[in-house]
């Protein structure tokens, strides 16, 4: 039986894309990927993800990883679509990019939403080739499985990688998420100067406190 695990990385910050990753491999491939450590992402350091990245892409029967950018993300939260729907739409894309409808595959996502059962008829919806999948959605999938855990890093050092090459182009900008002091004061120097980039997202509520539009601020007049 084939496995593809499913994970995100990215996104709650308000700087920078939101990843997923796919890995389908093997049911048998599993015991492999766990002698060679891999395991949550955010148990690991970057330099044993970037190892462990090569390792997944080498004995996976195949992966793919897609890019939500920060602009992509407000248009779809402006224009009605919610983070949840937006991330079915994008799990959906991988699994149809490696699903060849073909072989039995076991489907394991790594759930965004509290709500699992609705999320996952929702990603259901945007499937083109379901007849052939077994579509788990847990809490916590990306410890609990040796796929998911692989998709993790694959999307992981994904977002590490969009993060660096944004840090050589505008500077240091920190990890991109609201919790950390060098992003924001990254944001508060020099968000308006770069709003028109789309390497925000200003959608989020960090970013409206610090950049509220003109209609607030002549409200906060009155």
């Amino acid at each position: 039986m084939l496995i593809l695990g499913i994970d995100d990385a990215g996104r709650g910050p308000l700087i920078g894309p939101m990843m997923l990753a796919g890995v389908l491999i093997e049911e048998r491939d599993e015991r492999i990927l766990k002698e060679e450590g891999v395991a949550d992402s955010k148990k690991l350091t970057h330099l044993v993800r970037m190892k462990l990245a090569d390792i997944i892409k080498d004995s996976a029967k195949g992966w793919h990883v897609v890019s939500t950018s920060a602009d992509q993300i407000d248009h779809a939260l402006n224009n009605g679509i919610n983070l949840n729907t937006l991330e079915a739409m994008k799990t959906a894309e991988i699994i149809n990019k490696l699903n060849s409808g073909k072989e039995k595959i076991k489907v394991i996502v790594d759930c965004p939403s509290t709500n699992t059962r609705a999320w996952k008829a929702t990603l259901i919806g945007y499937i083109s080739k379901a007849e052939n999948l077994d579509i788990y959605c847990e809490h916590k999938a990306d410890a609990n499985y040796p796929s998911v855990s692989a998709a993790s890093i694959l999307a992981k050092v994904a977002r590490e990688e969009a993060i660096e090459k944004l840090q050589k182009e505008y500077g240091d900008m920190g990890s991109g998420y609201p919790s950390d002091p060098y992003t924001i004061a990254f944001l508060k120097k020099h968000g308006k100067r770069l709003k028109d980039t789309g390497i925000f997202r200003t959608t989020w509520a960090t970013w409206k406190q610090i950049f509220p539009d003109a209609k607030q601020k002549t409200l906060e007049g009155f």
